[in-house]
């Protein structure tokens, strides 16, 4: 697909496709062998971030499958795993470690996916089943700081807010957009009904009962500003597991997206002066939960805005395109907290204001962010 869209209908398309020409095949006769016994087999689907981690537009979230003679009861039942991959330009067997399991909304039955992390080859003769964490694995560091948070008793939440583009698959054009234009001015799509207004709802629904089926703890689907513009949510859940669930919830959105012969873009600003997607992170701990908790929740501003540099450099690529200072966004080099207003780096809902405890929303984040840096940088 083209990264990042183009900035008028003109040129929409891509001269030279990048990738393979969508093929659409026959769902009922794949289902038909999907349904046959499996004499007590199980398939699991590995999943893992690779290196070159976005195109973009998307992110390269690999997978392939093993078979087990039966169902693991945990984690410690599944065997790592390893794939040829590269590091800084030197090939290198990349070992796969398993970290969460969920069910599987498209082979469904007992078969599972689960998330893995990677890692490098054990040292020889170290009776180790891995080595040290590739250069592209956020997960292991922000599980470390999880953990200390969990141990000085932080309890920390999290809820994020993922948005997203639906493209046609032949041209990399919003999904619903006329072919050689522009819809009616965006704003009237906004949790709208009607096929003039949602296009992609099938997509979109089709989405969230997969993540549910799965057990990624999702929290809820809305259509955004401009039509083909969605967003889902996952959390509120602590540690480490929101952002577990995230990236699971985006590769099934990936594969969804794949049987619906539609592309998905998480790049910042898909369209010159159309509203860019975003994602949203929403976080709390055990003292601003509490009493006081809104003096804990201006401190922790403060904090962040001490911090507002190094923070915008994980925040996502280009996200300087989206944070403009206007469509409810603050400027990307600038940093404001205020209640109520979604216009600020950081809103602090009504609510805690009023009640005096709660949450805060760090609304910085790019869409095509990493949520093992984001959470890990937060807390």
């Amino acid at each position: 697909s083209c990264a990042p869209l183009p900035s008028s209908a003109d040129d929409h398309t891509c001269g030279k496709r990048k990738w393979a020409v969508p093929t659409k095949m026959d769902r009922c006769l794949a289902r038909e062998f999907l349904e046959l016994d499996q004499n007590g087999k199980v398939q699991v689907e590995y999943v893992w971030i690779d290196s070159d981690y976005t195109d973009g537009n998307n992110f390269d979230l690999c997978s392939k499958s093993i078979v087990l003679d039966g169902a693991p009861n945990s984690l410690r039942d599944l065997p790592t795993w390893s794939y040829s991959g590269e590091e800084d330009g030197f090939a290198i067997e990349v070992v796969m470690v398993p970290r969460k399991l969920y069910r599987d909304p498209f082979r469904r039955g007992p078969n599972l996916i689960v998330l893995t992390d990677c890692y490098r080859s054990p040292v020889e003769g170290s009776g180790e089943d891995k080595g040290l964490p590739v250069s592209w694995n956020t997960r292991n560091a922000c599980d470390a700081v999880m953990s200390r948070a969990a141990a000085e008793g932080e309890d920390v939440w999290f809820g994020i807010e993922q948005e997203y583009y639906l493209l046609d698959a032949n041209t990399d054009w919003p999904l619903g957009w006329p072919a050689n234009g522009f819809p009616g001015p965006q704003g009237a799509y906004f949790c709208a009904t009607g096929a003039a207004k949602a296009p992609g709802r099938e997509v979109a629904e089709a989405h969230v009962r997969a993540c549910m089926y799965a057990g990624v703890k999702v929290g809820g689907l809305n259509s955004e500003v401009a039509p083909g513009q969605w967003e889902f949510q996952v959390g509120p859940a602590t540690g480490i597991g929101p952002a577990d669930d995230l990236w699971m919830a985006r590769y099934l959105l990936q594969r969804v997206c794949e049987l619906f012969q539609v592309n998905v873009s998480f790049y910042p600003k898909p369209v010159k002066d159309w509203a860019g997607i975003g994602c949203h992170t929403n976080y709390s701990t055990k003292a601003t939960r509490g009493p006081g908790g809104f003096d804990v929740i201006l401190a922790h501003c403060k904090r962040l805005e001490a911090r507002h540099r190094q923070h915008m450099e994980v925040y996502g690529a280009h996200n300087e395109l989206r944070l403009l200072g206007n469509e409810e966004t603050q400027h990307f080099d600038s940093f404001s907290y205020a209640v109520g207003d979604r216009g600020a780096s950081i809103r602090i809902p009504v609510k805690a204001a009023s009640t005096g405890r709660g949450y805060y929303e760090d609304r910085r984040p790019a869409a095509n962010m990493d949520p093992y840096l984001v959470t890990r940088y937060i807390v």
